[in-house]
């Protein structure tokens, strides 16, 4: 409606029918009505008893309702990943600071990795303690390494899947219990 009263405006200015302050004249007592209008229709509204609503208020608050929602989600996801980030960087470096030397292994010591059949290569007092628990077997990046048994308790509190190997050392004591061959001598160059 302001459109085709400004057009008007200009037409009439142009040809000269009115003057530039008419216009404005003219121009403010059409706001100054507008706003009796909405004033009036307020009033009318408070004493029925109704309550105006600006909707523009309340899709502005509803707009930063879902914003601040949104950011909290994002922070949460980002300090999640900040803290998985901290907790592998805290795995990394206990394995490396930890991890048992075993360049001079000739034993084969095949283990599973998810579905996969793996070997490594130990020595004969190594793969003992693997059999015993004293240490235990870690997911190293792409390879693998031994670490002592406290170790990988640190290692398995914080993520348990790094851990392939970790036997317990009172199973075996139980089962050497129970085992009715235990009278029987195993021979020392039988392999597994």
């Amino acid at each position: 409606m302001t459109d085709t009263f400004m057009s008007l405006k200009d037409q009439l200015l142009k040809a000269g029918l009115i003057d530039q302050s008419k216009a404005q004249k003219a121009e403010q007592e059409q706001r100054k009505q507008a706003h009796q209008k909405t004033a009036k229709a307020q009033k009318q509204a408070k004493k029925s008893g109704e309550v105006i609503v600006d909707e523009t208020k309340l899709l502005a608050k509803k707009a930063l309702q879902e914003k601040a929602e949104r950011s909290k989600e994002l922070n949460r996801i980002q300090r999640e990943q900040a803290e998985q980030k901290a907790i592998q960087a805290q795995i990394k470096q206990l394995i490396s600071m930890n991890r048992i030397d075993r360049k001079h292994g000739n034993l084969s010591y095949q283990f599973a990795d998810g579905s996969k059949i793996k070997n490594i290569y130990v020595t004969d007092k190594l793969q003992d303690q693997l059999a015993y628990g004293v240490i235990a077997l870690v997911k190293f990046g792409d390879g693998y390494e031994l670490v002592p048994k406290q170790i990988a308790e640190k290692i398995a509190q914080r993520d348990a899947a790094c851990i392939l190997v970790q036997n317990t050392g009172s199973t075996q004591q139980v089962a050497e219990e129970d085992d009715p061959y235990a009278d029987y001598k195993i021979p020392d160059d039988l392999m597994w």
